[in-house]
């Protein structure tokens, strides 16, 4: 693949800053900090623009807080003028980060998600005997700033890009040279990206022919338990000594159908059921809106609004019963 260049003048381009305005602040125009921003669009957009230009972009402002849903992980918030400079190099880095993915690769890509990875790993159940499933030690914690920029110099042969990347990775840490941050848009494309080598490998190298990723959680699959365990050997090789990144030791090796759990669900040939851990949390969380509408913490549609993305989740799984009866309860469409 030819190498992209180039890229870095298009950022800060007026058109480009509106276009990464709009998706930042896509429904959240009554946040506090969007109304700020927007109260003096110009002079914003202006030194967004201004900052790109002298190769100086005002970064690093984050608020860090703590989120125990569906377990506890630290979230680092970018500051809003921040989050518009991501969406604007995202705007333009974006298609050629796509170009190398692989197919059943489904995090933070268009047209795919959690619906579609749940599909492609029924479709696979289907269709193999046996699955192995890995995902990755503290994968954000992990990532190495010099194997990333690596990976991305193969990828971009802009150095003023680069050099705005090498910035954007030097606001955070999580130990010298390690760590990117969950919660900002550009880390989580980086973070999918990162591990888009370990999948041309697997593909292309090892010629495994069931596999599927979802950000860190990998679906390797075969007809036998034999050679998947010898492709586990191989495949912890090449993720510590290439990428400096190391498995938990949770390895689940198992026959299809007896259900593989993945993303929040226990997913078998034929069937597809939320995990108990994801029906308990989907119960709980309605318990906890209903409350917040009857105390009059929220209006009918803030209660609206927080339970669609919830019957959302449920519709990849075959739980048409629990729908129906939250359904009747709440009065949201299906």
């Amino acid at each position: 693949m030819k190498r992209a260049g180039w890229l870095y003048q298009s950022i800060p381009a007026y058109d480009n800053l509106c276009l990464a305005f709009w998706k930042a602040a896509k429904g959240k125009h009554d946040r506090q900090d969007v109304a700020a921003f927007r109260s003096d669009f110009s002079g914003n957009m202006q030194k967004l623009r201004d900052d790109l230009l002298n190769h100086d972009p005002d970064i690093g402002h984050y608020r860090f807080f703590q989120v125990r849903d569906p377990k506890p992980r630290s979230i680092c918030a970018a500051s809003f003028p921040e989050r518009v400079l991501h969406h604007a190099i995202m705007n333009i880095c974006e298609p050629v980060l796509e170009f190398f993915a692989i197919h059943d690769s489904y995090a933070c890509r268009k047209g795919k998600g959690t619906h579609q990875a749940i599909a492609g790993a029924q479709k696979f159940a289907r269709g193999y005997e046996w699955y192995l499933k890995l995902d990755v030690r503290k994968y954000f914690d992990s990532i190495d700033h010099e194997i990333m920029l690596r990976e991305l110099s193969k990828r971009f042969k802009d150095e003023d890009l680069l050099l705005l990347f090498q910035k954007l990775f030097d606001t955070y840490h999580t130990a010298p040279g390690k760590g990117m941050p969950i919660g900002n848009l550009i880390s989580q494309h980086l973070a999918n990206f990162y591990l888009s080598r370990f999948d041309r490998w697997l593909k292309e190298v090892r010629q495994v022919g069931g596999y599927l990723r979802y950000m860190d959680d990998m679906l390797i699959f075969g007809q036998d338990k034999s050679p998947l365990k010898a492709e586990l050997v191989e495949i912890r090789l090449f993720l510590k000594q290439e990428l400096g990144l190391e498995l938990k030791p949770n390895v689940q090796l198992n026959r299809c159908q007896r259900g593989i759990p993945f993303l929040g669900f226990r997913i078998f040939p034929y069937c597809i059921r939320l995990s108990p851990a994801s029906r308990r949390r989907f119960q709980r969380k309605f318990r906890r809106y209903e409350r917040k509408w009857i105390d009059g913490e929220w209006t009918e549609k803030e209660l609206d609004d927080h339970v669609r993305p919830l019957i959302e989740f449920t519709k990849a799984a075959d739980s048409v019963g629990l729908r129906r009866l939250v359904i009747e309860r709440f009065g949201v469409s299906p």
